[in-house]
Order: C-alpha cells, then sequence, then structure tokens
C-alpha cells in the first residue's frame, strides 16, 4: 500500500463535550459516537470499513492466497473423541463446507447408528451470526436444552428440543446465559440478565408450563458479581449456583432430586475470599484462596459444608498455584483420586493424589513445554481421567489416563496437511522487567532461524484478570502461514495475568496496572536485544483487556513496534468505567480501580489509552469493533480510531473493521473467521513489506 495509492479515510466530525470528574476537565470530540440512534454513527461506521476494504485492495491477491493456505491447513471434516454417557456415546463432528458444528450420538456401541441430536448449521440458515453457547441432555437422554446466540450480543434464547420427535418445544426463553438439568427431566433451572448485560437472576421453569409462571429461586442484587454459572457436580447429587466477583465468590447448593428445595448458601460471601465447590461422594472438596493466595483445598461435609466445617485437605504452596479459571477450578474428583491441575514457574501440570493414603504422583508427559487442561468425564464411576493436551509445535491432543494402572494412552491427535512439527522450536526465555522481575516470554519459530535481528515476529500479550491465557503454550494452526513465513510467535507473560500465580495479576491490578505496560515493553525490548527481531519486523497483538494494553503500550513507545493489531480494545477506560450502565462496568471496579475514587480515576487516567493520544507519529495499526459487543461497547474502538485520526502526525495505515452483526468474539463461522485473519495477515505483511 504504496502512500499515494491509499484513498483518504473519513474523518469523524469533532462534536466537543466536556466531561468533568474530581475537578478535572476532560473534553471528548467524539462522545457523539455512542449514540447508535444517530444515523451519522452508523454512516461512519460503514464508512471505515469500505475504506478498510479500499486500502487493503492492493493486498487482495495476499488474502486470496492466505485465505487458501489456512483453509488447507484446517480439518474441515473432522470429529471429537467419542464420550460415554450412560448407555449413549456422545461426540460432535464437521463436514467440509459447513460452517457450524454438528452434534451426534450412538447408543450402546460406537458402531451403532448415528443419531444428530443438533445440526448447527441447519438451524443457522437465515442468521448472518449464529452461535451455541451451551447445551445439556436431559437426565433421561430424551430431551436437549440449548442456548443459542443470533446476534452476538451473548444474550442467548432456551431451546428444548424432544429428541424422540425431532422437535422444538413450543416454550423458548429469551435472555438467558446458563441452564441446568433437575434429575426429575422436566425441571430446567436457567439464569437471565439484567439491563447491563449481567446474569442476575435463575428461575425454574417445568417442561410444558408458561415461562410466565416460572419461579424465582435466586436473584443476585450486587452488581459486581457478575459471575453466575449454573452446573451439576458428577456425581449428579446437587445442582450449584456459583456467583462471583474479581475477588469473592459464593456457592448455593440443591440436591439434583429434589428442585423444589430452596438454595442454600455453602459459606456466606467474604470480601476477598474466592471458594468453589466439587462433590464427592458424602463431602465436597472446596478450593479456595482463603489465607491461600495460590489456593489450597479443604473438604467438609455434605450434611453442613458451612466454613466451620472446614478441614484442609491439600495445604498451599507458596511457589505452586492451582489453575483456576474463573469461576471453574481445574480440579477433578474420581472415586479415589483427586487431580489437580498446578502450575509452577508458569509451566502446568498434574498431580494425581490418592485419596485413600493422600500419597501422589505427576503424570509425564513427551515435552517439557505444554499446555494441559481437562475434559470432564461424564461417568461418575469411571477412574479415568480426560486431558486436552497441546503445546505451541504439538497440535490439540487428547489423552486418557488411567488413574489405576497409570497408562496414559492416546485416543486422537489434530493432524494439518504439510505441517511437519519437527521443522520448528519452542522456548521459554525471560525479559528483565524495568523493576528487575524475570518476565517470561513462550515463543516458536522455525529450527533454521537465525538470531540476526532481522526475523519478522508476532507478540501476543493480554496480562490481565489473573487468567492464564489459552495462546501460553497453544498450538494454533492459524500461525502457520506466519511461522512457514520465518515469523517468530511470541506470547509475553505479563503481570496482570495468572500463568506464574495469582501474586502475579495481583502485581498488575488496580494501582499496580502500569506494571503490565512496562512488562510488555521489556519483553519487546528483549527480542530486539536478544537478536529475534528489530522494531521494523515487529507487530504486537492483543485484544479485550489486550488492546487496552496494546493502546497503552502504543502511546508510551510508538517508536518501538511497526505493526499493531488491537480487536475489539478497551481502550476509553476513564469514560467507561465512570459510566455504571455500562455492562460489567461495577464488576470491572476491582480489576481496574473506580474511578469514583479521585485517586483511581487519576491512576487510570495517566495509562487510559484514548485519554493519553498525543499529536505524534503512530505505528500502523489495524482496530476491529463488534456492534454488537456487550464486554467492549462499539464506541471504544469507533472512538479510539477517530481520535487517532485527527492527532497522529505520521503518514501511517490506520484501519478500523467493524463487524456489524457480531459479538465480542468477532465472526461466528469458522470459515467467516479465517478470512479475518486473512485480511489481518495480508495487513501485516504488506506493513512489513512482506506481499510476496
Amino acid at each position: 500500500m504504496d502512500r499515494e495509492q491509499v484513498p483518504t479515510p473519513p474523518i469523524a466530525r469533532k462534536v466537543p463535550k466536556k466531561l468533568e470528574a474530581h475537578g478535572d476537565v476532560r473534553v471528548d470530540n467524539y462522545f457523539w459516537l455512542r449514540d447508535r440512534a444517530n444515523p451519522g454513527v452508523i454512516e461512519y461506521i460503514e464508512a471505515e470499513n469500505r475504506y478498510a476494504e479500499e486500502a487493503t485492495k492492493p493486498t487482495d491477491p495476499l488474502k486470496k492466497k492466505l485465505l487458501e493456505e489456512l483453509k488447507s491447513r484446517m480439518i474441515e471434516t473432522d470429529s471429537s473423541v467419542p464420550q460415554k454417557m450412560d448407555d449413549y456415546y456422545y461426540y460432535t463432528r464437521s463436514e467440509k463446507g459447513r460452517q457450524y458444528p454438528i452434534h451426534c450420538r450412538r447408543k450402546g456401541a460406537l458402531d451403532a447408528e448415528e443419531e444428530i441430536i443438533l445440526d448447527e448449521n441447519g438451524i443457522a440458515k437465515e442468521s448472518v451470526f449464529f452461535t451455541v453457547n451451551m447445551q445439556k441432555v436431559s437426565p433421561d437422554h430424551r430431551m436437549l436444552a440449548y442456548l443459542a446466540d443470533t446476534n452476538g450480543s451473548e444474550r442467548n434464547t432456551l431451546y428444548v428440543k424432544d429428541l424422540g420427535t425431532d422437535e422444538l418445544l413450543s416454550e423458548q426463553i429469551p435472555n438467558t446465559s446458563e441452564m441446568e438439568w433437575a434429575n426429575d427431566n422436566k425441571t430446567i433451572f436457567y439464569s437471565i440478565m439484567d439491563n447491563a448485560a449481567r446474569a442476575y437472576k435463575v428461575f425454574r421453569h417445568v417442561l410444558g408450563t408458561d415461562p410466565k409462571v416460572d419461579v424465582e429461586v435466586f436473584h443476585e442484587e450486587d452488581p459486581a458479581f457478575y459471575y453466575l454459572v449454573l452446573s451439576k457436580t458428577k456425581t449428579r447429587k446437587y445442582i450449584l449456583i456459583t456467583v462471583e466477583s474479581p475477588t469473592t465468590s459464593e456457592v448455593l447448593y440443591i440436591r439434583a432430586d429434589r428442585p423444589k428445595d430452596g438454595f442454600k448458601v455453602m459459606r456466606a460471601r467474604k470480601h476477598g475470599v474466592i471458594y468453589l465447590a466439587i462433590h464427592h461422594e458424602d463431602r465436597f472438596f472446596i478450593v479456595t484462596n482463603e489465607n491461600a493466595i495460590n489456593f489450597k483445598i479443604v473438604e467438609a461435609p455434605e450434611s453442613d459444608p458451612a466454613a466451620k466445617n472446614w478441614k484442609e485437605f491439600v495445604p498451599h504452596r507458596e511457589g505452586v498455584s492451582i489453575d483456576v479459571s474463573d469461576p471453574h477450578p481445574f480440579v477433578e474428583a474420581f472415586k479415589a483420586h483427586l487431580v489437580i491441575f498446578e502450575r509452577e514457574n508458569g509451566q502446568g501440570r498434574i498431580r494425581v493424589l490418592n485419596l485413600k493414603d493422600k500419597s501422589s504422583h505427576y503424570i509425564d508427559f513427551p515435552e517439557e513445554i505444554f499446555m494441559a487442561y481437562p475434559i470432564e468425564n461424564p461417568d461418575p464411576e469411571s477412574e479415568e481421567l480426560w486431558i486436552k493436551y497441546f503445546s505451541m509445535v504439538t497440535p490439540d491432543t487428547i489423552y486418557t489416563y488411567d488413574l489405576r494402572t497409570k497408562k496414559l494412552e492416546l485416543k486422537k491427535q489434530d493432524k494439518f496437511p504439510g505441517y511437519d512439527p519437527s521443522m520448528y522450536h519452542q522456548d521459554r526465555i525471560f525479559a528483565k522487567a524495568k523493576d528487575g522481575k524475570n518476565v517470561l516470554i513462550t515463543l516458536v519459530h522455525r529450527k533454521d532461524m537465525k538470531k540476526e535481528g532481522r526475523n519478522p515476529t508476532y507478540l501476543y500479550g493480554y496480562g490481565a484478570y489473573g487468567t492464564f491465557e489459552w495462546a501460553t503454550y497453544n498450538f494454533n494452526f492459524m500461525l502457520i502461514p506466519l511461522l512457514e513465513r520465518g515469523f517468530v510467535c511470541a506470547h509475553a507473560h505479563i503481570r496482570g495475568g495468572g500463568e506464574p500465580g495469582r501474586r502475579w495479576h495481583e502485581d498488575g491490578r488496580m494501582l499496580k496496572k502500569t506494571n503490565t505496560f512496562t512488562d510488555f515493553i521489556a519483553c519487546a525490548e528483549h527480542l530486539i536485544s536478544e537478536r529475534y527481531t528489530s522494531t521494523d519486523r515487529l507487530t504486537i497483538r492483543g485484544r479485550s483487556a489486550g488492546g487496552l494494553l496494546m493502546g497503552a503500550v502504543t502511546n508510551m513507545r510508538p517508536d518501538l513496534f511497526k505493526v499493531v493489531v488491537a480487536e475489539v480494545p478497551f481502550v476509553d477506560a476513564v469514560t467507561t468505567m465512570l459510566d455504571p450502565s455500562i455492562p460489567q462496568t461495577i464488576g470491572e471496579f476491582e480489576e481496574w480501580g473506580n474511578p469514583a475514587l479521585k485517586q483511581e480515576y487519576d491512576y487510570i487516567k495517566t495509562y487510559s489509552p484514548y485519554d493519553n493520544i498525543e499529536r505524534k507519529a503512530y505505528p500502523n495499526m489495524l482496530i476491529t469493533a463488534s456492534l454488537n459487543d456487550i464486554r467492549v461497547p462499539y464506541w471504544e474502538p469507533v472512538k479510539w480510531v477517530a481520535k487517532l485520526r485527527a492527532m497522529k502526525t505520521d503518514y501511517n495505515t490506520i484501519l478500523l473493521k467493524t463487524g456489524i452483526v457480531e459479538g465480542h468474539s468477532g465472526a461466528s463461522g469458522r470459515y467467516d473467521h479465517l478470512k479475518y485473519f486473512a485480511f489481518m495477515y495480508a495487513f501485516i505483511l504488506d506493513r512489513l513489506g512482506m506481499r510476496e
């Protein structure tokens, strides 16, 4: 894209609006873009979309080539490993040319006749966007309940399908987010969302009755509690409601065979204490951070699991954390064993604990650097652990592990045509942070890569919520086109994330948030100083909270990066966090801070990407938004682009690509997803001068 060939970008009009807090006045020229009812807003977004297509038209051949490369790598026709549940084997498969999965089962044996219980392609025909966010069969396997989203808003509709007649029941319940069956095969518990898109109420519905008469069984009134999960224990004995804020949780329970009983609180919430429950025979195992920042496990009798009856079972260890992907603990209970997914120095491992004598051992895997997480075995009597395993060079692999014989059995490994893992090398290196901390970088590249300072490099970062991003050691077939072109693909495990443990999160949130940004800059500088790459060959990418990271580091060091990709980025931090009507804002106060408090206002303002744009040169940037995104409102990236265009002093390219019928995760269909990656990669390669 030579400068003289690029069309003129759209320029958003300025409508100054004064925003005042704590005596501080900010002028926002693009506040008007928040008003979706204003025809000018959609006109501007559509103009930006046209500009993005026109500006990248010279790369159309490259886009097409990349799309074909990605499609050639994709396993278009495939099937998951069947899992036995009672007398049925359940699995999901895909077919070439079809966007969505097909859910199936076989009764009695793996070679029995296939029964399709839900073909998402058939019900998605009339929808630009479609995703099934949850599906569960009734205990007697006669009914299927599922939640479907048709516009990306994450406000699902609950449907129930009679698997005997293959027809939908008449009752359909909108605005739902979670659901679970009681053991009577006719009662469904489901949650609904409030105006801020927060699941806050649970109702009990009986099949065949009007949803208008459904009974409310739970109401979460505290807006800080924005996670609500409905689940049934593996033993099938209890239904749980788990509610959680960023720092505090509470679990309620009911007998699954007594759906009309009232839910009981397991342990009254206590600020700063997270606890999550797993049922086992006549007790609960409870994973908690109470006086245990990296989590410990206690046990309590099911007859009275209150805090007074908690007894330590697996003690806290300072250097080892138990994996918790809020609000789900990665701990699996079996009749004779407890399996604990742990993490030390950023590397995961699986500990198997014998419940009789408390002896333990670790499962050996073929690589030193890998990621593994549990796939729930639906058979409560089984002593077989299901594991999803992958690394940066090893495709997704399904193992089963016999807890009695200690035998690890390979069930399936994804295959990608033309991909040879022996050509690539994965590694762990450490950058020195501004304050001396060692920051882990995981990376993958061709084995013939030479450290000559000129390798194109793709550096990803997130760094929030204490999560251990799946990209940590993830095999991503969509990176193959970059790896084949000589890219170093790296992930910066910066503070704010949870890979090295929960203290790592604490040191990158609230009034320590800027550690996240300086850590990322240190990682980029380390890759350059170690001669992996150079500033004119470095691309960085982040999405959502990682998009805030992209905005902050680009303001701080625009000279350090050649290309920046920020997807659905949270960038208007001060204004958004001052508006409690925006979905999830109140629940985010314990991650970012509450700007209603002056100290926290002043701190957030120091890094808020939108508020810190200056009149200076910025890198090439690709920014995405989704019109129906409830997590990061579309106007944040749209306003950011408008202001960047008005302020930047360079000739670098800024593109804004907005999904008109999409949500936070972008396009729903797998082929549409590939089209976006082809577009993104073409932009990156073109900006790096690698169009061939």
